[in-house]
């Protein structure tokens, strides 16, 4: 099991290794995610054109978000009304 250590935001286990390469799981604050990872950029990127169900059918266990383009727009009371990213 991956666990949090206190006082940090993610822990990571390496699950497996070839030469310098590895795999392995971190575990975010809202959930697992198994490395390596194909992380889809969601701030003016590559799912800004998408619809829900389309990023949904990339299987993608995360998806990064630029947050200083995200406070100047839409802005974090956006964010704040809705729960978070």
């Amino acid at each position: 099991d991956v666990v949090i250590p206190p006082g940090k935001a993610l822990g990571f286990k390496v699950d497996g290794q070839c030469g310098r390469a590895r795999a392995g799981i971190m575990r975010l604050p809202h959930g697992l995610v198994h490395t390596p990872v194909f992380m889809p950029v969601g701030t003016q990127g590559t799912i800004k054109g998408l619809t829900s169900e389309q990023v949904q059918a990339l299987g993608a266990e995360i998806i990064l978000g630029n947050t200083y383009h995200l406070a100047n727009r839409p802005g974090t009371e956006v964010f704040d009304e809705i729960g978070g990213l």
